[in-house]
């Protein structure tokens, strides 16, 4: 997508990461995740968690967004140190990566997924890891032409009390 800019996240775009990353979800996870709790996401509320993150933070997570000529936004992705449970470890971790979807397969999430990954092993990790939906089988597809490879560990995800299956991938940053 020719135009694109990825630049770090500001406060004065929660509200569009937040529109970003729920519609996202409802586009990537209708017929994975309980519809009702799709349905159910709130725009106002999720851009008041970023807020408040991004404000609150202890800065070791990073978020970009992908600006469209113009100053749309069309994806955010976060990322940062690699979360085993409570514990931190010296490997990175995207956290999410979402798009509007109408901008799916235009070189938006491949722009972000790039530029976090770039940023991580310029940091010094040597691996990055990421959870995916086990039957998001586009998403395990575009992780998996960007070098990541399912590394056994699987592990339920609840959504509105309904266990959804995730895989992590991994993926060798070099450096």
């Amino acid at each position: 997508m020719s135009g694109l800019l990825v630049r770090p996240m500001t406060a004065g775009d929660c509200e569009g990461v937040a529109a970003i990353r729920i519609r996202g979800w409802q586009h990537a996870y209708r017929g994975l995740v309980p519809q009702p709790y799709l349905d159910g996401l709130d725009i106002g509320a999720d851009a008041e968690r970023h807020r408040a993150r991004l404000l609150e933070g202890d800065g070791s997570a990073v978020d970009l967004v992908a600006e469209a000529e113009g100053g749309e936004l069309v994806g955010w992705a976060a990322f940062g140190p690699y979360r085993d449970g409570d514990v931190r470890t010296g490997e990175a971790e995207l956290y999410a990566l979402y798009l509007r979807p109408e901008h799916i397969g235009r070189g938006v999430g491949r722009a972000l997924l790039s530029e976090a990954t770039h940023r991580c092993a310029s940091a010094g990790p040597r691996r990055m890891y990421l959870w995916v939906l086990k039957d998001n089988t586009r998403a395990r597809r575009f992780y998996e032409r960007a070098g990541f490879g399912a590394d056994g560990a699987e592990e339920p995800f609840e959504v509105a009390g309904v266990a959804v299956p995730e895989v992590r991938y991994a993926r060798e940053l070099g450096g």
